[in-house]
């Protein structure tokens, strides 16, 4: 692959891809109704709040890389935008579903992916959504991050801008959360038991 996306180009490219095949309808999409889906806060991750500009210069870059096309004329009176992504990296709908989401939603596990990409495509199992993934690897589209500690699945992440940071690779451990709460509850523990022994203490000498 002889391109990278930016943040702003995967949030657009990803909105067009999501839009193509659940509202195909009204798409193509105009600017301001791309910009609507690049800031939507439903299926979302992060929520980001971009101007027309920011998609626009997104735009430009997609269509210099070939992964994006401006439609003018026709029936409409402004211009609208499609995602020629799909095609360029000869992907079929199952590869672009997934891809749409780790786009859109940032890395995840194979369950999570089974059940966000239902609008996408239906996938019939979780076998179906892990060899989807194993091809998309082989494609060198995607890397599955190191399982954390606590955590039962490995989570999933598309590397269309390159090697995602280790520090996104995982939410905080529930091992670390555990643990902390124990310190917590311990600590609590210990000075109920101080107070208990004062109170002791105390009744002890009054009945002396």
């Amino acid at each position: 692959m002889d391109w990278q996306l930016d943040a702003a180009e995967t949030r657009v490219l990803g909105a067009l891809l999501e839009k193509e095949i659940t509202t195909p309808d009204y798409y193509p999409l105009s600017l301001n109704a791309l910009v609507n889906a690049c800031n939507q806060k439903s299926n979302r991750d992060p929520v980001v709040s971009y101007d027309e500009a920011t998609v626009e210069n997104a735009l430009e870059s997609l269509r210099t890389k070939g992964l994006a096309l401006r439609i003018s004329g026709g029936d409409s009176r402004v211009p609208k935008h499609a995602q020629r992504f799909t095609e360029k990296l000869n992907l079929g709908r199952r590869e672009a579903a997934v891809l749409c989401v780790l786009m859109l939603r940032g890395p995840q596990t194979p369950g999570e992916l089974r059940g966000r990409t239902e609008r996408l495509y239906a996938f019939d199992d979780l076998g179906s959504v892990e060899s989807t993934l194993d091809r998309l690897i082989e494609m060198e589209f995607v890397v599955k991050l190191p399982r954390q500690a606590g955590f039962k699945e490995a989570r999933y992440a598309h590397i269309l801008s390159g090697e995602p940071p280790a520090a996104a690779a995982a939410p905080e451990e529930p091992a670390a959360v555990h643990a902390a709460s124990d310190r917590d509850r311990i600590a609590e523990l210990e000075a109920e038991i101080a107070e208990l022994r004062r109170e002791f203490e105390d009744f002890r000498r009054r009945f002396e």
